[in-house]
């Protein structure tokens, strides 16, 4: 299957049609693991607590930073 990107904002988007979405079980917000090893792009549903270094180093740096804010906006 031969697709192209879509212009989404400043961004571009790949459509995944309806067919392989039902047959990898993938609903809109299933989280997906984006890989690649230089020549190939490879994106699979994350499993289970996988979470991005990047985004567990940001979370923890706005939780230190306003921590108690958050907490009292939630309370």
């Amino acid at each position: 299957m031969i697709k192209r990107l879509t212009k989404h904002g400043n961004s571009l988007a790949l459509v995944i049609d309806r067919a392989i979405l039902d047959l990898l079980d993938i609903k809109a917000e299933t989280p997906l693991s984006i890989t690649t090893d230089g020549k190939c792009l490879v994106v699979t549903p994350a499993s289970e607590g996988e979470c991005d270094e990047s985004f567990l180093a940001a979370l923890h740096k706005v939780n230190k930073r306003h921590g108690r804010a958050l907490k009292r906006l939630a309370d």
